[in-house]
């Protein structure tokens, strides 16, 4: 088999999930003897993936950098209580090594199937800039909730264990007293960095003759930036083509989209062979908002490498005795960051022993800065800036629970990363990661209530926390990335096999 694969994203240089999803997936499609060639934009200047191989289009092999830039923001580092325990990386930092014209990314054996062709479009971030600072919940979300994931508003076994936990705690006085959030305001629409529009259509002229000299069968675009892509591709060499959602302009801006990407989004589903969606709720909004024929849409869950949890060494904790609260993302009204630092505000009116980090970058976070400062809790939160590498990993390790608070979250892998690093996880309902994780608390994240009595009893009651655990982790392990590239596999070979798609010299 062999696939021509189209993404913006790949790591170490991501703004999101996507990356690590491309990442994981072609993986496991190594490990099933696949040939995958993925065309990655240019403006990556080093590799530090173990896996990977840098090399000059002329199989010159280039130097790869290994250090990392140890600072951020000075706004970031006047508010972190310590935050040079937790080094960053921040990617919007412009890259000081030279970038060369053309290069070619090869696996060493660990992915001996796999090679990476970047191109000559620059990398800019597929995600918007927003002013405004509350997300309207979308129309749609608890409707598509309703039809699509109705056996969550029965209570799990997870939902059980909180309610025995915190039934002899829980407080009847003083609730009245407790601050109602404030009405939410109109958002500004959002916008995109640079012309993305343009950079997309530039990106598909650049693989359709970087294609006249690649061998594939099957076209497989992550995300609408590599549609144009896919649909360009998929007409001139008669190859079926694979559309895979990871999010949609609806998960990322609500009821205020951008018509252009929109657009796009609409064409490549409709112009697609197959639309890969990540859940059953983008399935939803896939088939409602986009039109698309639900007999060529298929849910192929995100998974996690197998083996990532073994993590023995001990991190010094923040501050002696604190407990830490973990949201990790990036900090953009999608995910809900006001959300988390409403709850942490009435979390620390009932604990002081508390520490809340926040890891990741956005364009929302001077604003959650302000909000921290507003709440009077700039002492207890932590901003972290963008993380990468063995410095996830740490920070996961330093959490006594992960918060997800995302107000449309198409699916979230930064939950079962969070389980895969033995911590407990609370997400949000209006979530695709809440389909397969039945041993997480759940909640409506406007509900900052809720999140925080949550919070408090994962924290209180080592039996909650265990139970949530171990459970988890029995979860996670049939969540897996070979799993779904098998699911792939099979859409690939009916694709392949249809009579429209008879072999071409091509």
């Amino acid at each position: 088999m062999r696939v021509m694969m189209l993404g913006w994203e790949f790591p170490p240089h991501i703004s999101g999930g996507l990356g690590t999803a491309c990442l994981g997936l072609t993986r496991a499609l190594d490990r099933l003897q696949t040939q995958v060639t993925f065309v990655l934009p240019t403006g990556v200047s080093a590799i530090t993936e173990e896996h990977v191989k840098l090399i000059a289009a002329d199989g010159t092999p280039l130097p790869v950098d290994d250090d990392q830039e140890a600072t951020v923001q000075k706004k970031v580092q006047d508010q972190a209580l310590t935050a040079q325990n937790i080094p960053t990386d921040d990617p919007s930092k412009p890259q000081s090594q030279p970038r060369p014209s053309q290069w070619t990314l090869t696996q060493s054996s660990a992915m001996r199937h796999i090679s990476v062709r970047p191109l000559e479009s620059p990398m800019v971030s597929p995600y918007q800039s927003v002013g405004g600072r509350v997300y309207d919940m979308p129309p749609h979300v608890q409707d598509n909730i309703d039809r699509a994931r109705q056996h969550l508003e029965e209570k799990s076994a997870a939902e059980k264990i909180f309610e025995a936990a915190t039934r002899d705690t829980s407080s009847t006085d003083g609730s009245s007293t407790v601050k109602k959030p404030k009405p939410k305001p109109k958002p500004i629409k959002p916008v995109y960095e640079g012309d993305i529009v343009a950079q997309a259509n530039a990106y598909a002229l650049q693989c359709v003759h970087l294609a006249n000299d690649e061998d594939f069968e099957v076209i497989h675009a992550h995300d609408w930036m590599t549609f144009p892509a896919g649909l360009a591709l998929s007409a001139k060499f008669n190859k079926p083509l694979v559309v895979h959602v990871h999010s949609t302009e609806f998960d990322r801006s609500g009821e205020h989209i951008n018509q252009a990407v929109y657009d796009i989004e609409r064409q490549g589903m409709q112009g697609a062979d197959a639309v890969f969606v990540v859940s059953y709720l983008t399935r939803s909004i896939v088939q409602e908002r986009y039109g698309v024929d639900p007999e060529k849409i298929h849910v192929v869950y995100n998974g996690i490498e197998n083996g990532n949890g073994e993590h023995t060494s001990a991190i010094p904790m923040i501050r002696k005795g604190e407990k830490v609260v973990l949201f990790m993302g990036r900090i953009t009204m999608q995910k809900g960051p006001e959300y988390f630092i409403h709850a942490a505000k009435r979390v620390l009116e009932k604990m002081r022993n508390v520490t809340f980090v926040m890891a990741g970058s956005g364009d929302q976070t001077e604003a959650m800065m302000d909000l921290a400062r507003k709440e009077g809790i700039q002492d207890k939160l932590i901003f972290t800036g963008f993380l990468r590498g063995k410095e996830v990993d740490r920070v996961f390790r330093m959490a006594d629970v992960f918060v997800m608070p995302s107000v449309s979250e198409p699916f979230g892998i930064a939950p079962l990363e969070a389980i895969s690093h033995d911590v407990p996880v609370i997400i949000s309902k209006t979530s695709g990661v809440a389909e397969v994780l039945h041993h997480a608390l759940k909640v409506d994240f406007w509900d900052v209530d809720a999140m925080a009595n949550k919070i408090i009893a994962v924290l209180k009651h080592d039996a909650l926390s265990h139970t949530l655990r171990v459970h988890a982790d029995v979860e996670l392990r049939r969540l897996t990335w070979d799993e779904s590239a098998q699911k792939c596999l099979v859409i690939y070979d009916k694709l392949i096999s249809d009579s429209r798609f008879a072999k071409t010299s091509k």
